[in-house]
């Protein structure tokens, strides 16, 4: 005799492995499905950045080691790290729809393409803090903006997932940023395209989509959206401009909101506080919205 019990077991164990077996595009269920590892990319990250700013991120590693050799060494563990992930990503290509993939006879050379941008990406980077230290009077040292600045990090995360997206790597370079958007509350995607000299100050709530454009010495506050002004379309849309393009020189203050694939905001313009831009702004603007009225009352 069936139990309440093991009747509802039952008709939930049915119901589930009906859905494993549904007409979908991707699996559900596959008992040798072999995925991109979240440890090891995070690993990954933490690698690049022993080599890129060894001083502050590998600790006693590379002691006793002149720093080529240290170099050496990390840049052959990032590679070989890298390659297994990509093998996994590509396995995974053959289960699910992806609409960009890399052919598989190209995974070594992605590896070496990918080491031979570290030092270009590391320029980069240095350059990112000075515009870090010199956009933001609170900031006691370049060293506190490696060691503790969530905008840098999210930046240098976003730097390295985007030589993977160039190259039409899946997933990998999604869960490098996603891995820096929970730790910091940034949102990057990888495909976007960012100048020299950026500068996220505070951060949080900052979003920034696929095809946006980013120039140089650019400047964003927390709470700011880059983003498409109407995505109901869907996935007929993928690959379209829909995000918007800030051009060089450009601060963004806080809870701003720029939408649209056609929308421009000319160079050396400021966008105030909290507005809501869907049309371009021509070079040398000032964008503000009208300031609220402000009521007081006291209980005189």
């Amino acid at each position: 005799m069936i139990t309440g019990k093991e009747s509802v077991m039952q008709n939930a164990i049915s119901k589930i492995s009906e859905n494993y077996i549904y007409d979908h595009e991707f699996p559900i269920y596959c008992d040798n499905m072999r995925l991109p590892n979240r440890s090891e990319i995070v690993s990954i990250i933490k690698d690049i950045q022993k080599v890129v700013f060894p001083a502050y991120f590998c600790g006693s590693e590379a002691r006793g080691m002149d720093s080529k050799e240290f170099i050496e060494k990390t840049l052959i563990t990032i590679y070989y790290q890298l390659k297994t992930q990509l093998e996994l990503a590509h396995s995974l290509c053959k289960c699910t729809k992806v609409t960009k993939v890399f052919d598989s006879d190209r995974i070594d050379d992605i590896c070496s393409e990918f080491i031979n941008e570290i030092p270009n990406i590391q320029n980069k980077l240095i350059k990112d803090i000075i515009a870090n230290f010199e956009g933001d009077p609170a900031a006691t040292s370049k060293a506190e903006i490696i060691l503790s600045y969530p905008g840098f990090y999210a930046i240098f995360v976003y730097r390295f997932a985007h030589e993977l997206y160039k190259r039409n790597v899946p997933f990998i370079p999604r869960m490098m940023t996603e891995h820096a958007h929970s730790k910091t509350g940034i949102d990057i995607n990888p495909g976007a395209e960012i100048g020299e000299y950026f500068f996220i100050d505070h951060g949080t709530g900052i979003v920034i989509g696929e095809t946006t454009t980013i120039g140089n010495n650019v400047k964003i506050y927390q709470g700011v959206t880059l983003g498409a002004l109407s995505p109901r379309k869907g996935q007929v849309l993928s690959g379209v401009k829909r995000h918007p393009t800030v051009e060089d020189n450009v601060t963004i203050y806080a809870n701003s909101t720029i939408l649209g694939g056609d929308t421009v905001i000319g160079e050396n313009s400021v966008i105030g506080g909290n507005s809501f831009v869907t049309e371009s702004v021509d070079k040398n603007s000032y964008v503000s919205i009208k300031a609220p009225e402000l009521i007081i009352r006291t209980d005189d």
